[in-house]
């Protein structure tokens, strides 16, 4: 089971760490994506983590959002920074056993954290 949490409310150019719990599971042993979804739009890639901790994050993400894990505390987390208010949306953690961007290769999946950025 993956539990997203540390969504909330910031301004435009603020800064939010998420963190995906894993519990029954070490997050070592698979990969590890987030994704998102702002209100009336398709769930999109934002980044992952492989087993081996190689990193990919979305092309337009890259220099403002960075995933990373703490084995020891079984966690990953997503910093963002210098957000704007089109990061606005459910941002939710998901697990595969394939290092990939697709939604639909992760098979298990977080409730989501809500992520608003006020302009």
């Amino acid at each position: 089971q993956l539990q997203a949490s540390g969504g909330g409310l910031v301004q435009a150019g603020g800064s939010l760490r998420l963190s995906c719990a894993a519990s029954g599971r070490t997050f070592n042993s698979f990969a590890t994506g987030w994704f998102r979804q702002a209100p009336g739009k398709e769930r999109e890639f934002v980044a992952a983590i492989s087993r081996t901790a190689l990193t990919v994050t979305a092309d337009s993400l890259k220099g403002r959002f960075t995933i990373s894990r703490d084995n020891a505390k079984n966690t990953v987390y997503l910093q963002m920074i210098s957000l704007e208010p089109e990061d606005t949306g459910v941002y939710y953690c998901a697990s595969s056993t394939m290092f990939s961007r697709q939604s639909t290769r992760y098979d298990r999946w977080g409730q989501g954290t809500l992520v608003t950025v006020s302009s």
